[in-house]
């Protein structure tokens, strides 16, 4: 399991300067609509070499990791390893022999490399995955979108104890958390053991994420619940208190990121923002959401470091590794 070392993270691509992410590191991926001219032979060939570049850019990345200082070792996965993997036009395409060969082999040399040098992974889905949805239909698609996300960190050597790896979504959906406690009924072993739920900005918040703290591991975003609340929740806040408990011994994650500077940019850096008057002066809950490139308010800094004592921070914020380094230097 991961050590106690404050770790602070960064998700999906590695930026090699402003703007400009690294591709040397990166991914790759292809559409479905070039997928759907070509041949079947065209299309499994095509998806066969995405599957082999993408396993080497993720070994990469993670080799990336391992040579950071071990408190930046820490790193969201892309959610486009493996393209068009849940489709049903090309689900067929990762049965055949050799494409499972390869995604067996890569994936447990990735997950071997991330273990020996101590690096944390996670998975986030996309927004269209909704375990919560009304639809039934929904709800069997994004199950099948969950589970292709577990394939992979089982293929990686985890999902084999709670929490070893994190797969994060947020509740989603009318049903709510209802709805999240009967989906966990249809999930796999391992996908369970890495599900975490995530308070949203606009509807299930943290009350309602706490109505699964004995059912899962629970991720506060403390942007999120800013947005929905005008709150800067503290860290002795016995809400908190019961998310870290949800983790049951393993180290929490928590979700980190500020508005953009073209709305806030005017304000005193060192001063928290107050919702209420942002929203007086115009702007929305919806923009004021929007992830800033880097984190520019010293006071929310400082807000957020009383959490690493006790949680990992995931920084979501548009540059990526440029801020979240930047971020690491300023609170670390």
């Amino acid at each position: 399991m991961f050590k106690q070392t404050p770790r602070i993270g960064f998700a999906c691509k590695i930026q090699q300067s402003p703007g400009t992410p690294d591709k040397a590191l990166n991914t790759s991926s292809t559409t479905i609509a070039w997928l759907s001219k070509q041949t079947k032979e065209k299309a499994y060939e095509r998806l066969y070499a995405l599957a082999e570049f993408n396993i080497e850019a993720l070994k990469k990345q993670i080799s990336f990791l391992a040579k950071q200082p071990e408190h930046l070792r820490m790193f969201r996965m892309t959610s486009d390893l493996l393209t068009a993997y849940t489709h049903e036009d090309y689900m067929w395409c990762y049965q055949e022999l050799d494409m499972q060969n390869l995604l067996e082999r890569g994936f447990k040399e990735c997950g071997e490399l991330a273990r020996k040098h101590d690096i944390r992974l996670s998975f986030h889905p996309g927004q269209f995955c909704v375990l919560a949805s009304e639809s039934d239909q929904i709800v069997e698609n994004s199950i099948y979108e969950f589970e292709y996300h577990t394939d992979i960190a089982r293929w990686m050597g985890y999902g084999q104890e709670f929490q070893d790896f994190k797969i994060n979504v947020h509740i989603g959906g009318k049903r709510g958390p209802e709805g999240i406690k009967q989906v966990l009924k249809k999930l796999s072993r391992e996908a369970r053991n890495c599900l975490t739920i995530e308070n949203a900005e606009f509807s299930w918040g943290l009350q309602h994420s706490l109505e699964l703290a004995q059912d899962c591991a629970l991720v506060l975003d403390i942007h999120h619940h800013w947005i929905m609340t005008g709150e800067y929740i503290q860290v002795d806040d016995w809400r908190v208190q019961k998310v870290i408990d949800s983790w049951r011994g393993v180290r929490p994650t928590i979700h980190y990121s500020i508005s953009r500077t073209e709305h806030t940019g005017h304000l005193d850096r060192d001063q928290p923002y107050n919702l209420k008057q942002l929203l007086a002066s115009g702007l929305t809950k919806a923009k004021l959401r929007a992830h800033s490139d880097y984190y520019h308010n010293t006071w929310c800094n400082q807000w957020a470091k009383e959490f690493l004592p006790y949680v990992d921070i995931m920084c979501e914020a548009k540059e990526k590794n440029l801020a979240s380094f930047e971020l690491a230097q300023e609170i670390i």
